[in-house]
C-alpha cells in the first residue's frame, strides 16, 4: 500500500443558470426592438441600393447597361469608365479646385465661428441676446435671394470668376451657422475651468485656444463634415460667380458632364463616384465624433 495521502479535489461546476420559479410571468418579448431593426434594415437596403446599382452601372459597357438588368453584375468589368471619366470630365482640375475652396474656407470659417460664438457666449456682455438673434436671423437667409446682389457685389470687387471671389460668399454664408451650434456648446462648459485659468493667469485669448477649442473638439468635427460637404456640393453660387472651365468647382464639372455625355451612363456613374470620395474620407476621419458633436450644440440658456 503506498504510503501518500490522497488529497480530495474540489470539482467546480458550471453555475445553472437560474430557473423560473413557479408564477412567475415569462419574460416578453420586444416587439417594438424587434420592429426598430426591421426598419433599419429596410431603411438601410433602401438607402444602399441606389449606390449599389449607380456602382455596377459605373463598370458596365453600353451593351451591359441596355441588355442586363440594373442590379445584375456585369459580364465585362468596364473599370476603364473611371479613366474615362476622369479625362473626360476634367476631373483633377475642378477637383483640386474644390478642394482648395474647401480645405481654406471650412478651417478659416470654423476658427471666426468659434471665435464668435466663444465671445457672444463666454464675455457676457449686454446685447449678447440681440447680437445670436441676428446671427440666427443670417442663416437663415436662402441664398437665391442674395444671388443677384452678390454677383453684383464681387463684379463692382474685381472679384468675380475667381476661386478667392468664391470663398468669401461661402464664409459669409456659412458662419452664422456654426456660430449658433456652437454658442450652445460653449454655454455648457462649466464657468470654474475659465475661472481656474484665469487664476493661473490665463488671457482670455489664451483661454479660447487652450480651454475651449479643446473641449469643443466633437462639435467642430460634426461642423467641419457638415460644412466640407456643403461647400463641396454648393451650386447655386458656384454657377453663378465662376464663368471660365479653369476656375470651375465640382458641381459645375458634374452638371457639364451629364448634359455632354448624358447617354453615357457608365463614365457619367463613374464621373459622380469619383467626386463623391473625398466627402466619404472626410466622414470617415470625423465620424467618431460626428454624432457626439451634433447633439452637443442644443442652444443653452
Amino acid at each position: 500500500m503506498s504510503d501518500k495521502l490522497a488529497v480530495p479535489v474540489a470539482v467546480t461546476r458550471r453555475p445553472r443558470p437560474a430557473e423560473r420559479a413557479p408564477g412567475t410571468p415569462r419574460r416578453r418579448r420586444d416587439y417594438a426592438g424587434i420592429g426598430l431593426w426591421i426598419a433599419l434594415v429596410l431603411t438601410s437596403l433602401l438607402w444602399a441600393l441606389p449606390f449599389a446599382i449607380m456602382f455596377l452601372t459605373s463598370v458596365k459597357s453600353n451593351a451591359d447597361i441596355s441588355t442586363t438588368a440594373p442590379w445584375s453584375l456585369p459580364t465585362s468589368w468596364a473599370w476603364d469608365n473611371y479613366a474615362e471619366a476622369f479625362r473626360v470630365g476634367d476631373l483633377g482640375r475642378t477637383g483640386l479646385n474644390s478642394l482648395v475652396v474647401s480645405l481654406v474656407k471650412v478651417p478659416v470659417g470654423l476658427f471666426l465661428a468659434a471665435a464668435a460664438a466663444f465671445a457672444i457666449a463666454r464675455l457676457r456682455f449686454k446685447a449678447h441676446r440681440v447680437v445670436l438673434a441676428l446671427i440666427a436671423i443670417g442663416s437663415m437667409v436662402p441664398i437665391q435671394i442674395a444671388l443677384g446682389p452678390l454677383f453684383s457685389t464681387m463684379l463692382s470687387l474685381g472679384l468675380l470668376d475667381s476661386v478667392p471671389g468664391l470663398m468669401l460668399p461661402y464664409l459669409a454664408f456659412g458662419i452664422p451657422y456654426a456660430v449658433f451650434v456652437l454658442y450652445g456648446f460653449f454655454r455648457a462648459i462649466p464657468d470654474e475651468l475659465e475661472e481656474s485659468a484665469r487664476l493661473d493667469g490665463a488671457s482670455t485669448f489664451r483661454i479660447f485656444l487652450q480651454v475651449v477649442l479643446p473641449l469643443a473638439k466633437p462639435a467642430l468635427a460634426a461642423l467641419f463634415i457638415l460644412d466640407f460637404v456643403g461647400t463641396w456640393n454648393e451650386y447655386a453660387m458656384a454657377t453663378t460667380l465662376l464663368r471660365s472651365q479653369a476656375n470651375w468647382t465640382v458641381p459645375l464639372a458634374v452638371q457639364s458632364f451629364s448634359t455632354q455625355h448624358g447617354t453615357d451612363y457608365g463614365p457619367l456613374n463613374a464621373f459622380i463616384i469619383l467626386s463623391a470620395i473625398p466627402v466619404v474620407i472626410v466622414y470617415l476621419m470625423f465620424q467618431r465624433y460626428f454624432v457626439q458633436g451634433a447633439l452637443a450644440g442644443a442652444v443653452k440658456g
